[in-house]
């Protein structure tokens, strides 16, 4: 049996990343781990430290994202104090549906490429023909390419 992931994004401000991940992978909030009702319940029951500056904000500047079919890894978006220096070194692709002719799976990647810079990404370099350069609202690189067919 495979090992199951999750990623984590750290970030400035979590709240309008998860939206753009939300609307970008189709996630959802996941629900706050049992027994808690809220993640703000269940961040509270930890005992932050006294220097904490996210002491005030019991979920700690962060959202937690899922798949809502249970297929995709959970997505952990964390605010972090320091800002992003460099390039990523592990970047998440979307895949659009790559099945026709070259010139119809360029447009899917173009068409949701459009998409993603109307929810508040931007394109970073076009590979005509492949694949799209993205980053997120806070400068995560992407890709957008066709899923093999």
């Amino acid at each position: 049996m495979a090992t199951r992931i999750d990623l984590t994004l750290d970030c400035a401000d979590a709240r309008p990343l998860a939206a753009f991940w939300k609307t970008a992978l189709g996630y959802v909030d996941e629900p706050p781990p049992a027994p808690f009702a809220t993640r703000e319940e269940w961040a509270a029951h930890f005992d932050p430290p006294e220097d904490d500056p996210d002491a005030a904000d019991p979920a700690g500047g962060g959202a937690w994202l899922c798949d809502p079919d249970g297929v995709g890894p959970r997505l952990s978006i964390l605010r972090v104090p320091e800002p992003k220096r460099a390039k990523n070194r592990l970047h998440m692709d979307i895949r659009v549906p790559g099945h026709g002719g070259p010139a119809e799976r360029w447009e899917r990647i173009g068409a949701e490429s459009r998409r993603l810079v109307a929810a508040g990404g931007r394109v970073v370099t076009e590979f005509e023909g492949h694949h799209v350069v993205m980053a997120d609202p806070e400068g995560n690189e992407f890709c957008v390419a066709a899923a093999p067919a």
